[in-house]
């Protein structure tokens, strides 16, 4: 067994590894100090993450200069979230991982803040006084972590000018929905050559018809929810999914676990459907259209089997219901991802 002694310098020297790594990001040697002094107290033991405890924490007789440094500290955002991406992708990434879609919303009070309005957020489970941000995660067979973020802008901000100038908002950004925001990160994660083989998200994303085209243009599978009214072909015949679902007959469904939460494993019963939506005439058209097909995932709930949730699913022919049961229980990695950080 590892003695806590070998464990403590494995994580300085790693901790020392990133801290070289994120120092471009930073315009002077200050800056880049209070910075890794920061980094420090969140990993610390300090048990609210406040000015007056992390300087306490660090030693320090006032919170002044901590205070500063996260209210004014001048560094690139973009640039160290990118770094710790790749990072990320180097210890983590293989060709069959997962790139994960979904918001999560901070509890805000009052109006400045940027991109607040009242909205629905899951992390009080309804609609609050809140900003949403739109995150990436990548989830492997090694682990998960986050690949990058971005603030969703509500269309009642980006029709306020005054509002926008008073928050110190660029004139050159403009309204994007959160699908349309979760494909910029995906072009700019293939852009820089982050190997992944899957994608999957809630039905904000999978119901966005240009995010699916996207991934299937750029050779990628997807396990993506959808809303239940959405349309579906079966035996040539329009319908709804939510209709074809509850025609899936007994003998389809199967139990299993899309991984564990934080009440234990994710049990659900699950079933799959041919489904070529409304590109039906496109499958035939595509290159490779017989190695691969479109197929309705249906979950429901043990107890409640009118509880049904549907994905959309692009995936090599005859891919089996387990391996998408596991792309979908990736989708609560952003979940984890921020309960692990404790943020």
């Amino acid at each position: 067994m590892e003695s806590r002694g070998t464990s403590r310098r494995k994580f300085e020297d790693e901790y020392n590894e990133m801290m070289g790594r994120i120092g471009v990001a930073f315009g002077n040697d200050q800056g880049f100090a209070n910075a890794q002094n920061y980094i420090k107290c969140l990993l610390g033991s300090a048990e609210r993450k406040n000015g007056w405890q992390m300087s306490e924490y660090l030693g320090a007789g006032t919170p002044y200069q901590m205070q500063q440094f996260i209210y004014r500290g001048r560094y690139d955002a973009d640039e160290i979230m990118w770094i710790a991406g790749e990072y990320v992708m180097e210890a983590l990434g293989e060709a069959d991982g997962v790139m994960v879609l979904d918001e999560t919303g901070f509890i805000k009070q009052g109006k400045k803040s940027c991109g607040v309005a009242r909205q629905y957020t899951g992390t009080s489970g309804k609609v609050d006084n809140c900003q949403v941000g739109v995150f990436l995660t990548y989830a492997g067979g090694r682990g998960h972590g986050v690949i990058d973020r971005r603030l969703y802008m509500p269309r009642e901000w980006m029709e306020d000018a005054e509002r926008l100038r008073g928050a110190g908002v660029p004139e050159s950004v403009a309204f994007q929905t959160k699908a349309e925001i979760g494909m910029r990160m995906l072009e700019k994660a293939e852009m820089r050559g982050m190997a992944y083989g899957w994608a999957t998200g809630d039905s904000v994303y999978g119901d966005s018809e240009a995010l699916r085209g996207w991934l299937e243009e750029n050779g990628k599978w997807y396990v993506l929810a959808v809303k239940p009214n959405s349309g579906i072909w079966e035996d040539n015949k329009e319908t709804t999914i939510a209709n074809a679902m509850k025609g899936m007959s007994g003998d389809k469904w199967v139990r299993a676990s899309c991984g564990d939460g934080s009440k234990g494993a994710r049990e659900y019963e699950w079933a799959t459907a041919e489904a070529a939506k409304e590109w039906r005439e496109a499958v035939n058209r595509l290159d490779g259209a017989g190695e691969w097909e479109r197929v309705l995932l249906a979950r429901r709930s043990l107890g409640d089997r009118d509880d049904m949730q549907a994905y959309i699913c692009h995936c090599p022919r005859g891919t089996a219901v387990g391996k998408l049961v596991e792309v979908a229980g990736t989708r609560w990695t952003v979940e984890t991802c921020f309960r692990e950080a404790n943020v």
